[in-house]
Parts: structure tokens; sequence; C-alpha cells
């Protein structure tokens, strides 16, 4: 195995090593956005509080599969060279 192929090997793990870690870094920013602005809202008005609780949980949701599918995606680079 030559130098150039072990290299190219590790820039390829640690991409998709980097590639996971900001897939989660993410979505933790997102999902901290979005719990920021569902309190804000049911602090605004306490009486939408079911309907603000329950778009925050469907638009978490929606961030966390998207996050999983970045995580998934930056391990499947780092295996399948």
């Amino acid at each position: 195995m030559s130098l150039t192929t072990i290299l190219l090997d590790g820039v390829a793990n640690a991409g998709g090593a980097v590639g996971a870690g900001l897939a989660a870094i993410g979505a933790g920013l997102g999902i901290g956005q979005i719990g920021k602005g569902a309190v804000e809202s049911i602090a605004r008005q306490p009486e939408a509080m079911n309907d603000i609780r329950a778009n925050m949980i469907l638009a978490a949701a929606l961030v966390e599969g998207a996050a999983l599918f970045g995580i998934i995606v930056g391990f499947l680079a780092m295996v399948l060279k």
C-alpha cells in the first residue's frame, strides 16, 4: 500500500467524521432554537400553549430526522471508501 493511498483513506475517514459531528452540532443548535422560540411564544400567549407545544415537537422531530440522516451519511462515508 502506498503512502498516498493511506493518506487518502485517512482524509476520507476524517471527512466522514467531521460531517457526522457537524450534523449532530447542527441538530443541537436547531432544537435549541426551536425550544427557545416555543418558550418565548408560550410566555407571550399562555393560552396557546398546547398548539405551540405540538408544533414544537413536530419541528424538533423533523430536525432530528434530518440530523440522523446526516450522521448516517457521515458514518457511511467513513466505512464505504
